[in-house]
């Protein structure tokens, strides 16, 4: 077994690392079954749901943020199977499509994929960044900044692209538009979501992340001269 393979190992079985992972769930879901995280909109839910996962995913690695990812999509299973609105059939293949009786397996392949990725892409992105040689404090904010910024956007990228790609024609007939204008659409909720979104992720990563860290360091210190 390699260091770094170790070093990996013994990171994620670290108790402090589980405690962690535990915290951003319990957030995950007071967030998901209260109105801080997903807010219903006309057409879509907006969520913030995403930023505790990319704090997992950059403070925890890509493990437990791939599992935090996890657990985002299943919320989002469960919200828009039981409270649907226009595009859950997106996101649950227990909502119909629209026009037909039964729902669509890809709904599972948007609802998860795409969390997933949110749990895991953010730690790379701030992995690669500590690579870079300069003042290690600002790109250390720079990291978060774009962990935060690219873990959304790959939310809502990917969710919106495989929705367009796998049930363009259902978004079509649930908007009552041409399929030649779904591009348009979908492009025009990303800007009205997405942007947001994104601004909020990359805003509340460094903040949060950084406070961790310097708390973690802290209790660390303590814990040694015991």
């Amino acid at each position: 077994m390699t260091n770094s393979t170790s070093t990996r190992s013994t990171h994620a079985a670290n108790p402090q690392s589980l405690v962690l992972t535990a915290l951003f769930a319990a957030i995950l879901l007071i967030m998901g079954f209260t109105p801080l995280g997903l807010i219903d909109l006309p057409i879509i839910k907006a969520t913030i749901l995403h930023v505790p996962v990319i704090l997992g995913s950059v403070l925890l690695g890509p493990g437990p943020g791939a599992c935090l990812g996890g657990l985002f999509g299943l919320i989002s299973l469960w919200k828009n199977t039981m409270a649907p609105s226009l595009l859950s059939f997106a996101f649950s293949p227990l909502v119909p499509l629209p026009g037909e009786s039964s729902g669509s397996l890809w709904a599972l392949f948007i609802c998860f994929v795409p969390r997933v990725l949110v749990g895991i892409i953010p730690w790379y992105t701030r992995k690669l960044t500590t690579m870079i040689p300069g003042n290690k404090t600002v790109l250390s904010a720079a990291g978060y900044t774009l962990a935060g910024l690219l873990g959304s956007i790959v939310n809502t990228g990917l969710v919106m692209g495989s929705m367009g790609l796998f049930l363009g024609d259902a978004f079509a007939a649930a908007q009552g538009i041409d399929s030649g204008l779904v591009a348009g659409a979908l492009l025009a909720i990303v800007f009205a979501n997405g942007i947001p979104e994104a601004l909020a992720a990359g805003v509340l990563t460094p903040l949060v992340a950084s406070g961790v860290t310097k708390a973690l360091k802290l209790a660390n210190k303590k814990e040694s001269r015991k």
